[in-house]
């Protein structure tokens, strides 16, 4: 196993607080993401759902997780099922975790192979007492879902077998959950952090004129896979000159040439935790004048959105208050007038132009992590903070990003530790 194994304790906590937002009388059911194909007899690396895991910690493909608190029989109030090993099946896939293993693992008691799932959930749905059945959907706000998922293929199955039940969902309870951090979750994002910072010192060494962005992207992810990580967090955006400005470019392909910035949106995953850093950094190891001019500009506004964070603010009343931090601060750049912002336009503001993204989202799990993004932050979840100006017309573009955590008194910087100090920057890339 690439990393220590996650106590199973904090998974029969994660169980019991969901089992505590049902109604009495509930079965609920978790699939596992699928494997995706991509052509002929090719797969795509399977990534386990994160609701699943979060349920069970189970990396496994062809998992099911089964909670019916009020079934008589308390051995079969939580049910885990799995894929059966068979000696063909190791001789080609490997080992497959064993009924044991995986009680280990999650703390579920009864195991049973998938192939009993039928038989075992018919005799909970009517004999069970149950009268409300929790499906599992992606409900993240952002949610493009065009292929039917496993739970979605579950939901039709479930509602055509079993008519008269009522359906609830599960999302919104472990939205609520899942955006809270329990300690050990947070070591595991501060693994992530710290494996992503020690990339990211390996490339400032690395970095000079002539080097493809490619091969930036290659140091990191030699790094991620040397300290445990399974690899990148996320599609890395390796972003050289006039590429910085598009907030999604992730071709890199292109040469990196002295006088322009790098901008590098890259971390690593942990144990199936995130983290979400960005840096901008010079070519050549000097910002010029106008570029560090930018920089500090975009470096003061993410210390100040940093301390705004609080359990009391709404992330869209903060998101407003860092860009008047951005109107302000593109002012005294002079990449707007106060007559731009007196002739402005709701929706249309000056700063628009330059600054064209949120500041936040939540961390975790996902990326971008669930939750209510109307509702007041949580102590205990985690935020990226990541403004940026991008300049289209004198081609270049800055965006810097680290990641708090929320306190009961203001925010914990979990990034602290990875420089961002321009002259710090600038210092490290030229050391020997």
């Amino acid at each position: 196993m690439r990393y220590a194994s996650i106590p199973k304790g904090l998974f029969v906590r994660n169980r019991k607080k969901f089992i505590a937002g049902l109604k009495p009388g509930s079965v609920s059911v978790f699939n596992s993401n699928d494997i995706m194909p991509t052509s002929a007899d090719g797969t795509m690396p399977f990534k386990q759902s994160s609701d699943l895991f979060y349920l069970t910690g189970i990396q496994q493909e062809e998992t099911m997780l089964v909670l019916c608190p009020d079934f008589p029989d308390k051995k079969y109030r939580e049910v885990l099922f799995l894929r059966e090993p068979n000696e063909h099946l190791e001789k080609w896939e490997g080992h497959k975790l064993t009924r044991s293993e995986a009680t280990d693992i999650s703390g579920v008691e009864t195991v049973l192979w998938t192939g009993d799932f039928k038989k075992w959930f018919h005799h909970m749905m009517v004999m069970g007492g149950v009268e409300h059945v929790y499906l599992n959907t992606n409900e993240h706000y952002r949610s493009d879902v065009v292929v039917q998922t496993r739970d979605a293929r579950f939901i039709d199955w479930c509602k055509a077998a079993y008519p008269l039940h009522t359906y609830q969902r599960s999302a919104p309870i472990l939205s609520e959950l899942r955006k809270i951090k329990q300690p050990e979750e947070l070591d595991l994002m501060q693994r992530a952090m710290d494996i992503t910072g020690h990339a990211f010192r390996r490339v400032l060494k690395f970095l000079k004129p002539g080097v493809m962005e490619y091969e930036v992207e290659a140091e990191y992810i030699h790094e991620f896979v040397r300290h445990g990580s399974r690899g990148h967090a996320y599609t890395p955006i390796v972003a050289s000159g006039k590429n910085n400005v598009v907030l999604h470019y992730i071709e890199n392909d292109q040469k990196c040439h002295a006088g322009d910035l790098l901008l590098i949106d890259a971390a690593a995953e942990y144990a199936g935790y995130n983290a979400d850093l960005t840096r901008t950094i010079p070519v050549n190891g000097r910002f010029t004048k106008r570029q560090k001019d930018v920089y500090n500009a975009v470096l003061r506004i993410m210390n100040e959105a940093k301390k705004m964070l609080a359990s009391h603010m709404v992330y869209f009343d903060y998101h407003r208050e860092v860009e008047k931090l951005m109107e302000s601060e593109l002012l005294k750049l002079k990449l707007i007038s106060k007559a731009d912002i007196k002739n402005q336009r709701p929706g249309q503001e000056a700063f628009r132009k330059y600054f064209y993204h949120g500041t936040s989202h939540m961390l975790g799990l996902d990326v971008h992590d669930v939750g209510n993004m109307h509702g007041k932050m949580a102590v205990g979840s985690v935020w990226t903070v990541e403004p940026g100006i991008y300049i289209q017309e004198e081609g270049f573009g800055i965006r810097l990003e680290n990641n708090v955590v929320i306190g009961k008194n203001g925010v914990t910087d979990m990034m602290a530790h990875v420089p961002v100090e321009a002259e710090e920057i600038e210092d490290l890339m030229n050391s020997k």
